[in-house]
């Protein structure tokens, strides 16, 4: 006689979506996965010069800016920025998470751009202004921050939502 679990695998192959998954550990890991990927790629367009701002810039409200271009400070908005990814992915669970696909998210992460960017950021200083930080730097930062939200978003929903369950089966070779 099969027990509760493996009736449960059985009809979704692939273990995602399951009764078992803690939301808060699950949050925290899609939190710290999308601070390290995209934080990383984040650092990379700083370095090519694709935006202003810089790595520290959630930071910058606390220390002097002429100090933010050591290394020490940068590592510490690499910080910042996976502790600010470990926060938006439990926003959303308690907020969008009943909503599926990857629009939300990518709605989410244009929502944290625009709260960092347009309101809090230049309020704060962390940022410039949105009619002084130019358009490289805009557009750069947009589009990271709205990939941003797709991975915290689309992770969310797969795994709470059994996204796996949409997917095509793979036919045998």
């Amino acid at each position: 006689m099969p027990n509760k679990d493996s009736e449960r695998t059985s009809d979704n192959r692939s273990g995602f979506g399951t009764d078992n998954t803690n939301p808060a550990a699950y949050c925290l890991k899609i939190g710290i996965a999308a601070g390290v990927i995209w934080g990383l790629i984040r650092w990379l367009a700083v370095a090519m010069n694709l935006t202003k701002v810089s790595q520290a810039f959630l930071i910058d409200p606390w220390v002097k800016r002429s100090a933010l271009g050591y290394g020490y400070w940068q590592i510490a908005g690499f910080a910042a920025f996976i502790l600010m990814s470990i926060a938006a992915a439990y926003v959303y669970y308690g907020i969008v998470r009943s909503f599926r696909g990857p629009v939300p998210g990518l709605i989410f992460g244009i929502a944290w751009w625009a709260a960092l960017y347009a309101a809090a950021g230049p309020l704060v200083g962390a940022v410039p202004s949105l009619a002084t930080i130019g358009w490289n730097s805009l557009l750069t930062d947009l589009c990271l921050f709205v990939i941003w939200g797709l991975f915290i978003g689309y992770s969310i929903a797969f795994e709470f939502h059994q996204e796996a369950g949409r997917e095509p089966e793979a036919s045998p070779a």
